[in-house]
């Protein structure tokens, strides 16, 4: 059973995201929060497997409750709700540690399939909107996530899997997907995150746009 955390400042967004994951199997709502102070008392009391978090709401808001996660170490992982004219605050969110983000009109097939991504290890930045994070990413100054001297050299399968993990693939997918094992997918995307110079995957999908690695048709 994966159990998820929705914090969101609005009732009916967050009963309707209950209502909705209440229709899949396997997923249960174990908490709900309507500010990011009282997100961070629920994730710690009730220990969720992925966490849905609204960035724009009043008291702690979203950017400052995902880097108090981050200062406790806390690796829950977390999925932004988030709205179309919402590119750097996205940025943002993506740089302070969130797992990828998601569109607050979404079909309840688009929401099972972002929490089960994340219950799995994966990362989901949408490709029909990756350009816009591609243009938030080329406007906004660069953060030590971005630098790190000149381009690294990555093999071609390295950019491959690259790819697939800024599709939002989990390591057992990429593997499927590329018939290879799973451990040489590990070890795969291991490379890319020293070569990066990064601590996680969705930093490395962040440098790599930065640095134009990926991007054109990913």
């Amino acid at each position: 059973m994966i159990r998820v955390c929705v914090v969101d400042d609005q009732t009916l967004v967050r009963q309707g995201i209950r209502s909705l994951l209440a229709l899949a199997d396997g997923i249960e709502v174990v908490a709900e929060a309507d500010d990011g102070d009282a997100a961070l008392l629920a994730i710690l009391e009730h220990d969720p497997d992925v966490v849905l978090l609204d960035l724009r709401m009043p008291g702690r808001a979203g950017i400052a409750t995902l880097r108090e996660l981050e200062a406790r170490g806390d690796i829950t992982p977390v999925l932004v709700l988030t709205t179309f004219d919402d590119d750097e605050l996205v940025l943002q969110a993506l740089r302070a540690g969130a797992r990828g983000y998601l569109l607050k009109d979404v079909t309840l097939e688009q929401l099972v399939g972002a929490v089960r991504t994340l219950a799995e290890g994966g990362t989901l930045i949408e490709p029909a909107i990756t350009q816009r994070l591609l243009r938030a990413v080329r406007r906004s100054p660069e953060t030590e996530d971005d630098l790190g001297g000149p381009p690294p050299s990555l093999t071609a399968r390295e950019i491959e899997v690259l790819r697939l993990v800024a599709s939002g693939y989990a390591n057992r997918e990429i593997a499927a997907a590329m018939h290879l094992a799973e451990g040489t997918v590990k070890n795969h995307v291991s490379n890319v995150l020293l070569k990066l110079g990064v601590r996680d995957r969705t930093r490395a999908v962040l440098r790599a746009l930065h640095l134009g690695l990926i991007g054109n048709g990913t």
